[in-house]
């Protein structure tokens, strides 16, 4: 089948599983979940054949790639975070923007070819979207936790977003969970990158690394000042959000100027 024909029915498959995972919310039958659970899985499928049978199993990293790879990441985490714990507004939020993000790279994008790379790099760009997609669902459940929180305050407990999400302590062990993976292989992919790469601090370099060294920290303070403090609620949100704005500066803002501004390869 054409890339083309793959690419739509990966992106009308995210969309309809966003759709019938939104259905309980709105009343509708419960078991829609595991419809809508059943169609992302399938996108999730055709979106990874998309990515590593176009370059016969290379890995591109230009930006439009780049984001595509992170919204199959960030899918397929959703995807294993609700066999744990069933969050269906992840669901509602992350496979509609997985599904951009592939028509992005798809029908948007110039073509591009993978770049050659030893496993050593390969193994350093796992790590990072791994850490990449851990921490944005931490991100898309912080917020999620922040409305969950303003539905409580003000009593609106039949809501459809109270509905969705598991009870509020559940969401917040959930939310620090992620933070806690995506910390542990964000410490690898910092790792990876001083074992691996050449020139870490060299130009074109030096921002992403100190922007991904400077998310660290935040995800590091978050981490501490919870098992120190009990850190939780606003503040919690607050640093989650801060430190995922600044890793997505960290690799998504650099390649956006090197590529798009400076027509430069990064």
């Amino acid at each position: 089948m054409p890339t083309n024909l793959l690419s739509l029915f990966s992106i009308v498959d995210y969309l309809v599983a966003a759709i019938v995972l939104a259905l309980p919310m709105a009343r509708l039958p419960r078991a829609a979940r595991t419809v809508g659970m059943l169609l992302a899985t399938l996108a999730v499928i055709v979106h990874a054949s998309l990515i590593f049978g176009m370059h016969r199993g290379g890995l591109d990293l230009h930006f439009f790639a780049s984001l595509s790879l992170a919204g199959f990441g960030v899918a397929a985490m959703t995807l294993l975070v609700n066999l744990f714990r069933p969050v269906a507004a992840l669901g509602v939020i992350v496979f509609p923007l997985a599904a951009l993000l592939l028509g992005l790279d798809v029908f948007y994008a110039a073509p591009t070819v993978a770049q050659p790379m030893e496993w050593q790099i390969k193994l350093h760009a796992s790590f990072a979207l791994i850490a990449y997609s851990l921490l944005s669902i931490a991100a898309v459940l912080a917020i999620l936790l922040a409305l969950q929180e303003r539905a409580l305050r003000h009593r609106r407990l039949d809501s459809p977003l109270i509905r969705a999400l598991p009870p509020l302590t559940l969401t917040e062990s959930l939310l620090f969970r992620l933070i806690a993976a995506g910390f542990i292989f964000l410490t690898l992919t910092l790792l990876s990158g001083v074992l691996f790469v050449e020139n870490l601090f060299a130009q074109h370099l030096a921002h992403k690394t100190i922007l991904s060294i400077a998310s660290w920290i935040v995800f590091g303070i978050l981490l501490f000042g919870r098992w120190r403090w009990g850190w939780r609620g606003n503040r919690a949100v607050r640093l989650t959000l801060i430190g995922m704005i600044v890793l997505l500066l960290a690799y998504f803002g650099s390649k956006y100027v090197l590529e798009l501004v400076l027509n430069r390869v990064g």
